[in-house]
């Protein structure tokens, strides 16, 4: 049977300071659009200004990397200059549960921000969304539903319109402290596949040459991993291989890695856990390994090796996670290593 959850949709890395995230990026290789935000008068008559929260996306074929930041009032000049304001616009009776909504992802945000700046939003794509809400219903899995959202399309694209389908996992028992929507270690979900004809006019060649998201990196305490283990292997619907200490969930072209807090320091030299659980790392293939390498000391970012071979950013450089960069081939999906 098809699987109805089959690659990494996107990861989230949640900042305090959206400019200086921007910024980084870019010294890391990575085109970074201007990011938009909500934006409403704070009294009448007044003009729009930013609400809610602020995000921007580094795109590739078929998934992304998600910067964002929750932005509070008197937060505008925290925001890149380029930010592209976005007047929430609807129906006088719709506008209060709009704000409603906008709130709460924002508090959402400022929770995570509270635990640690860095990675708290993972997404698997699925290409059948509905039936994968009906599976995880049918497994006990709490979640969400699937909710719809339409926005612009990037011009260039087949559609004006993007429609974006969704759902997120919510905590095994509603009093363990969790917002609606998360789990112990952020926000988890499932995402209806991109759409190839939109994400295509997105902007995709990156000057390190990154060419798609391989890699998860989730970090436990040693006595969860197997809970953990059970938890992922009810949401994917697929068993782990083991490799070393780490369990790791095989998807289309990428890979969930679920690792015990011991054996961090073996797999990413130096790192250690923000707290736990947490999303500690994620990993982009490249076309070419030391041209990324070259970008990246030219950008005087510090890089360290793993055992397998790979280059990584460490987190204290990267606003709390840390970047692995593998060696890939082509622009579009990628077998796991």
């Amino acid at each position: 049977m098809p699987h109805d959850t089959t690659r990494l949709h996107h990861v989230g890395h949640i900042v305090e300071n959206l400019a200086e995230a921007s910024v980084l990026y870019e010294r890391l290789g990575f085109v970074v659009p201007p990011p938009s935000c909500p934006a409403m008068p704070r009294s009448e008559g007044a003009a729009p200004e930013p609400f809610g929260a602020a995000n921007t996306h580094a795109d590739f074929p078929d998934s992304f990397l998600e910067l964002a930041t929750c932005v509070k009032e008197g937060d505008a000049g925290r925001l890149p200059a380029d930010t592209r304001l976005v007047p929430l616009e609807a129906p006088a009776e719709v506008l209060p549960l709009l704000v409603e909504r906008i709130s709460g992802t924002n508090a959402n945000l400022a929770a995570c921000l509270d635990r640690f700046q860095g990675l708290h939003i993972l997404m698997f794509s699925s290409p059948a969304i509905d039936e994968a809400a009906v599976r995880l219903t049918a497994a006990g899995v709490r979640h969400g539903g699937v909710n719809t959202v339409r926005r612009a399309a990037p011009s260039g694209a087949d559609s004006a319109i993007e429609t974006i389908r969704y759902l997120e996992i919510d905590a095994d028992e509603p009093h363990t402290g969790t917002a609606p929507g998360t789990v112990p270690e952020g926000r988890v979900g499932t995402v209806a596949d991109l759409d190839p004809g939109i994400q295509s006019a997105r902007h995709l060649d990156h000057p390190n040459g990154a060419t798609g998201l391989a890699e998860a990196t989730l970090c436990v305490a040693d006595e969860d991993l197997a809970a953990t283990h059970h938890r992922y292997a009810t949401y994917l619907d697929r068993s782990p291989r083991q490799e070393g200490q780490s369990l790791i969930f095989d998807l289309d072209g990428a890979a969930l890695r679920l690792i015990p807090s011991s054996a961090l320091p073996m797999t990413l030299p130096g790192e250690e856990p923000p707290a736990l659980p947490a999303l500690v790392a994620y990993t982009v293939t490249v076309r070419d390994l030391p041209v990324a390498r070259d970008l990246l000391h030219r950008n005087d970012i510090p890089v360290r090796e793993t055992p397998a071979g790979d280059l990584f950013v460490p987190a204290e450089a990267a606003l709390g996670a840390a970047i692995v960069f593998r060696a890939g081939q082509g622009n579009g999906p990628l077998n796991h290593r």
